[in-house]
């Protein structure tokens, strides 16, 4: 049963080697939203751990749909950081980030599950992955990695993009919400057109989590880098 989650995005610019952010950084406006960010996926993180599950689910949008074996490596080597964790297997950039906010938690952790969600997944299999898994286990916590739509990367700094602050707005709203039907209904067509890269993800949750059983946090939700990042968590009410 899914006794809690959380969503988290999965930039590599999380992670202080990629920015060289080692330290408090410079005061300028993009460290200051790093930290904010950084701090608001540990929170959520640490709220997951809080929750005292039996089996931890991390789940990403990888090349196809598998599940990674115990004790898996991260990399970042394809984005020009030497930085690896782990001999292991290489998982996908969402589960070597999600790998990365799990390394900096105080022990003991639950068990981990990896599970990779194929990034063009149709709904109906993201939803009866999320119900799988959410039987894993008496009590499963579930870290769903994604990122929201990255088209204003691509065009002209700072221009607007009312399709991609639609999408945002939708999206928001359903984690501030703890709406898995809402989640569920995003449309699978609009990831490659805006870029998306957390709908197979984020829709396994929805499979994962019952109507109405959750309260829900949105802690974060902002495209500081002309990529949309939202942070949220749902946990059961008692």
């Amino acid at each position: 049963m899914l006794i809690a989650a959380a969503v988290c995005p999965h930039p590599p610019l999380l992670v202080p080697e990629v920015t060289g952010a080692h330290g408090p950084g410079a005061p300028d406006p993009a460290a200051g939203e790093l930290r904010r960010l950084r701090a608001a996926c540990r929170d959520a993180v640490a709220v997951l751990l809080g929750e005292a599950p039996d089996l931890l689910v991390v789940v990403g949008g990888a090349g196809q749909t598998a599940e990674y074996p115990p004790g898996p490596g991260g990399s970042l080597r394809d984005f020009g950081v030497p930085f690896t964790m782990g001999a292991g297997p290489v998982l996908p950039l969402s589960l070597t980030i999600g790998k990365w906010l799990l390394a900096g938690t105080v022990p003991p952790s639950p068990p981990v599950t990896w599970q990779g969600i194929a990034s063009g997944a149709a709904p109906a299999d993201c939803l009866s992955l999320g119900e799988k898994l959410a039987g894993l286990a008496p009590r499963v916590a579930l870290l769903a990695m994604g990122d929201g739509p990255g088209r204003r990367a691509r065009g002209v700094p700072a221009a607007a993009d009312p399709e991609a602050d639609g999408y945002d707005d939708e999206v928001s709203a359903a984690l501030a919400a703890a709406d898995p039907g809402a989640l569920a209904a995003l449309d699978p067509g609009r990831d490659q057109e805006l870029f998306v890269a957390g709908r197979a993800a984020w829709q396994v949750l929805a499979g994962a989590a019952p109507p109405g059983a959750f309260t829900a946090d949105l802690r974060y939700a902002a495209a500081p880098f002309e990529v949309s990042y939202y942070v949220a968590t749902w946990v059961r009410a008692h």
